[in-house]
């Protein structure tokens, strides 16, 4: 269900749209990714390079004044105050580096462990949005109830769409690109040796099937007719595969690509969470399909940055095709057009106050586009992403919710 981007155009660059940068610690998302050479011996010797000269050895300024001898200049302070700190940034970027490890984020350490080298194939900052979407579908189905028979469904199909499937998604785009990486980024896991290719594909086979179990599983515990949990799940995984794998690979394709990966991380998870507790309706089908248009424009503002590597390999992404001035008014637009398409057939069948809720998280996107991302897309896209993704993922909640009531008022 859970599409990764990141070759030729960065597969986990998607979901720090969706996800790293709605979700993550800002604190991660601020960090430079610093290569891992540095050794504790290097920040030894730059510690006693800023210690060990006479004068940082200088006597304090109050014993000196005791003395009568004046202040001595603080520059030697001044060196052991940069190098503590220096030292203190040290241990700052490897704890965060360890959390990238774990995440599945760029920048992360290098470990031995097997199980957190699993841990980081599965990436488990994308696992967000997927948990995000199932929510978006309960409230769409206007059922949703706190109970405890509920919560442990719930939490079922969100192990099933996250941990599991978007796992297995990108675990198989990491085999698939092995090669390229042992070119592009020898370190990963895969191409450095780190875990072995019996292993990765044992991984891949174990989180598919577990996958299609727990899909099955929800589809007995809601007693359906059709199996629908199951079939969603099948025809994920079949586009997760033709996403990463050849022949098709779409994620070498632009407008394909990005829509294959939108898609997958706004309907699928959303289906999943709305037939689980509720029916799955085709005019529903219809709204989410047409709102993973927004997921389009999320996906196309990664491909900025990766211009020239595109053009070179002879990928079509839309900055490539249409240049960068057309391709980001087409990112924006595709965006915006969505999410106020959807607002307005919220009015339409009554549910203004969800409507206008929807609007009042549509205008500040707008705003740091204009702020941010259209006046310079390549650099500041991050910026971009983390100051509005997070209005764009609570206004598919209230999408869900405004559903989910509509659905209860047709009903009563």
């Amino acid at each position: 269900h859970h599409l990764d981007r990141r070759r030729p155009s960065d597969p986990t660059r998607f979901i720090d749209t969706m996800a790293a940068v709605a979700f993550t610690p800002v604190s991660i998302q601020a960090s430079a990714a610093r290569p891992r050479a540095t050794v504790r011996g290097a920040r030894a010797v730059r510690a006693v390079s800023g210690l060990g000269s006479s004068a940082a050895l200088a006597p304090r300024p109050s014993v000196m004044r005791a003395l009568g001898l004046g202040v001595a200049p603080r520059t030697g302070a001044r060196s052991a105050d940069l190098a503590v700190r220096a030292m203190a940034d040290e241990e700052k970027d490897d704890k965060g580096a360890g959390v990238k490890q774990l995440l599945g984020i760029r920048g992360g350490e290098r470990t031995d462990d097997i199980w957190k080298i699993r841990l980081q194939l599965t990436k488990p900052v994308t696992w967000v949005p997927l948990i995000w979407g199932v929510m978006c579908g309960a409230a769409a189905s206007g059922h949703y109830t706190w109970t405890p028979e509920n919560i442990g469904k719930a939490m079922l199909c969100m192990f099933m769409s996250g941990p599991l499937l978007t796992g297995y998604t990108q675990t198989i785009n990491d085999w698939e690109d092995r090669e390229i990486d042992a070119i592009n980024e020898p370190d990963r896991p895969i191409p450095s040796g780190a875990i072995s290719e019996f292993d990765v594909q044992v991984q891949i086979y174990v989180l598919l099937f577990g996958g299609w179990a727990c899909a099955w599983t929800l589809d007995q515990w809601c007693e359906h007719d059709f199996p629908i949990v199951t079939a969603l799940t099948l025809f994920g995984s079949w586009i997760s595969y033709i996403y990463s794998a050849p022949p098709l690979k779409l994620k070498q394709e632009g407008w394909r690509g990005n829509y294959a990966l939108g898609a997958s991380y706004i309907a699928l998870p959303w289906w999943a969470g709305q037939a689980v507790f509720g029916e799955l309706s085709l005019d529903v089908m219809v709204m989410t399909v047409l709102y993973s248009i927004a997921g389009l424009g999320i996906a196309i503002v990664n491909d900025f940055k990766s211009i020239e590597g595109d053009r070179q390999m002879g990928l079509m992404s839309l900055p490539v095709a249409f240049g960068v001035e057309k391709a980001k008014w087409i990112c924006v637009g595709s965006i915006d057009a969505t999410q106020l398409a959807v607002a307005g057939y919220l009015r339409a069948i009554g549910e203004v106050g969800y409507s206008n809720m929807l609007l009042a998280l549509i205008f500040p996107q707008i705003f740091f586009q204009f702020k941010f991302f259209l006046p310079d897309p390549i650099k500041n896209d991050v910026k971009y992403q983390a100051s509005a993704q997070p209005f764009l993922v609570f206004g598919l909640l209230t999408t869900g919710l405004a559903w989910g009531h509509h659905i209860n008022a047709i009903g009563a």
